[in-house]
This record gives C-alpha cells, sequence and structure tokens, in this order.
C-alpha cells in the first residue's frame, strides 16, 4: 500500500486507488491512513466523524463506512498477483477485510510495508537533525531538502478535518516548520545567503511572530549586503511582537541587532557574533502563530 498525506490524500492498493471522494469516508481513511499499522479506536474515529456529538446510529454509521472503504480495496485487489503462482500449492488471495482489518475496540489498516510520505519524511528529517549534530551542514541540508520535496502542499488539504486530523495536521506542519529551520540553518552555515531569500521572505510572512526565521532572515539579508532591510526586519518584528503579544524580543534577537549595528563599516561576512545571536534567540522560540 502507498500512502501519501503531505498534501492531497492519496491512498494505493496493488496500484489502484481506494481514495473515496465522499467527504465521512475519506476522514476515515484519512485517519486510518495516518495510523497506518496500528489500531484506531472507534470513539477516536467517531470523534473525528461527529466531534462532541455523535449520532445514535455513529457506529451503525462509522460501520457503513468501512463496508464502503472494503469494496474499493476489494476492487484493487482483483488483480492482485497470485501468492503462489509459479508453485505447486494453491496460495490465498487477501481479502478486503485483511487490509482493512476489524479489531477489538477499532480498526487497523494493514499497509503491507508499503511506502508511507510521513514516515519517509520522518526518516530523512531525523538523517538531517543527526547530521546538523555532527557539524556536517551539507549532508544536513541535503537529507532535509530530500525530506520537504515529499510535501506538495499542506497535509490533508483535500480533507475535510475533524478534531483528530486537525490536530494531526498541526502535528505535521511542526514537523515541516522544524525541518525548515533546521534546513534554512544549514544552508546559511554553507553561506547560501541569497539562495535562501526568497523562501525566507514568504516564511516570515507566514510565522509573522517566529523570532528564528527572523532572525535567519536578518542574516541573509546582511550577508547579501541588505543591512538596512535586516534591521527594517527586526523594527517590524520588534513592533508586531509588542502589539500582538505584549513582549519585546528575545535577548538573542536583540543582539543580532546589535551586532548588524556595530558591524556597519565591515564586511558583511564579518558580522560580529551574528552566527551565535542568530542560535542564541532560539532559546525563545517554540513557533508563535
Amino acid at each position: 500500500m502507498d500512502i501519501e498525506v503531505l498534501g492531497a490524500l492519496s491512498v494505493r492498493e496493488n496500484g489502484a486507488s481506494i481514495t473515496p471522494t465522499a467527504p465521512k469516508p475519506r476522514q476515515v481513511l484519512a485517519l486510518l491512513a495516518l495510523y497506518a499499522d496500528r489500531v484506531v479506536p472507534v470513539a477516536t474515529l467517531m470523534e473525528e466523524l461527529w466531534g462532541d456529538n455523535p449520532p445514535r446510529s455513529g457506529r451503525t454509521t462509522l460501520q457503513t463506512y468501512v463496508l464502503q472503504l472494503r469494496d474499493l480495496i476489494a476492487t484493487a485487489l482483483e488483480n492482485e498477483p497470485d501468492p503462489a503462482q509459479g508453485s505447486e500449492e494453491k496460495g490465498e488471495r487477501r481479502a478486503a477485510k485483511d487490509v482493512l482489518v476489524t479489531m477489538p475496540g477499532g480498526y487497523l489498516l494493514a499497509a503491507g510495508g508499503g511506502r508511507s510520505d510521513v514516515r519517509d519524511f520522518e526518516k530523512l528529517a531525523g538523517a538531517g537533525y543527526r547530521a546538523m549534530d555532527a557539524g556536517d551542514h551539507a549532508g544536513a541540508a541535503r537529507q532535509l531538502r530530500a525530506a520537504l520535496a515529499l510535501w506538495s502542499g499542506t497535509a490533508l488539504a483535500d480533507v475535510h478535518a475533524g478534531p483528530q486530523l486537525e490536530m494531526e495536521i498541526k502535528r505535521l506542519d511542526e514537523s515541516r516548520l522544524c525541518a525548515l529551520e533546521q534546513c534554512i540553518e544549514a544552508e546559511l552555515a554553507l553561506g547560501r545567503y541569497r539562495e535562501v531569500l526568497s523562501e525566507l521572505t514568504v516564511l516570515v510572512s507566514r510565522y509573522h511572530t517566529h523570532e528564528s526565521l527572523h532572525a535567519q532572515f536578518m542574516l541573509a539579508l546582511y550577508h547579501s549586503g541588505r543591512r538596512s532591510e535586516a534591521l527594517e526586519v527586526y523594527g517590524r518584528l520588534r513592533a508586531t511582537l509588542v502589539r500582538d503579544l505584549g513582549l519585546e524580543p528575545s535577548v538573542g534577537l536583540r543582539r543580532l541587532q546589535q551586532s548588524i549595528l556595530a558591524a556597519s563599516d565591515e564586511p558583511a561576512a564579518k558580522a560580529p557574533g551574528a552566527a551565535r545571536a542568530a542560535r542564541t534567540a532560539k532559546e525563545r522560540l517554540a513557533p508563535l502563530h
């Protein structure tokens, strides 16, 4: 089974789509796909579909959605190769109930060792983080860019999300943001200042109180010879933090601003303490959206 959730939902079994078009069954499949090979309790599925007010017929309706998914799976399995082809013993083909399995208290979608873009993302991002810890910035940038390339948009962009999926979408978005931040940090360490400017322009616009991204944007601008714009970024961030949250920028970010101010007559590459100040800015970096 191939599962894609980092963008539009796509679940394929035996090469054929088993993704329904109806909104509610689509929600059920999305949640089962996110937890592939793990049991999803009936209560969790019902909360996803109806929140805190499930109808009296909720369990029966959920069973109907499961049966609809199994019909799609059964169709996909029709062209599955015979597992005993070429042997004397006759093999048994999988049935839909072997793929979408009824378990005590819930359901399990058996991925059968297939591809999952979430698992691929987590594997590549993990390798990137380890490379960063080892000081291998080139390796980190390569692994993290490969991880980020798996995304084609917002997670589950074409699925109506209930409480459970909303929580998972936020978690995945946070994972993507962390990978982006680490990737840009690695690329800044490699001196790729101009290459990350356009990306950071979009990110600071979206995450308008995220201090680490603003620190990275300031560094990229400064080292690209755009000192005044770097200071303007700090000014806008400070105004936003004070207005929206009643907070001043963190100590690390203020140090970065002072480093850029103090380096006014020096070559950009010699901004005193700028990279260190950007790292220090992360002391208060839970993203504030």
